[in-house]
């Protein structure tokens, strides 16, 4: 188990758009940050990211139940997030499970996130959802 990992998991839970500073903490300057629907590189660029994402939820909130080193300065957080979206699923809460990758040094200069794009948000649009939600029933 990497000390790093649980504490970058643990200082990431805190995030809010009251301490987004702490990101400096966090990440490097050149921090290249990847999800299925983002490509971000450097600090700034992240901070405003951020910054975008919290205006536009409510609730944000995530649970790590997964620390995997798998090298000195490379693991996996295994995670389940939450969040409600006032314009997503009614603004009821929506639960993504999904992972991240690290590379670090003192702090982390790679994050790639792993996670079903339809469960985060095209699941649950009001005209394209019950499509997604029917394709992916028919391909299970």
């Amino acid at each position: 188990m990497s000390d790093f990992l649980r504490q970058f998991a643990n200082s990431f839970a805190t995030l809010d758009k009251h301490n987004l500073h702490l990101l400096d903490r966090l990440y490097s300057q050149d921090i290249n940050f990847t999800d299925p629907l983002h490509q971000i590189h450097g600090i700034s660029a992240l901070k405003a990211y951020f910054a975008e994402l919290y205006i536009k939820i409510s609730q944000l909130h995530f649970d790590f139940h997964g620390f995997d080193h798998v090298t000195e300065g490379e693991g996996y957080l295994r995670w389940t997030m939450s969040f409600c979206h006032p314009r997503l699923a009614g603004g009821q809460q929506i639960q993504v499970e999904g992972c991240s990758h690290l590379l670090w040094h003192d702090k982390v200069y790679r994050h790639r996130d792993y996670f079903d794009a339809g469960a985060l948000l095209y699941e649950h649009l009001p005209v394209l959802g019950p499509i997604v939600r029917w394709l992916k029933g028919k391909m299970a």
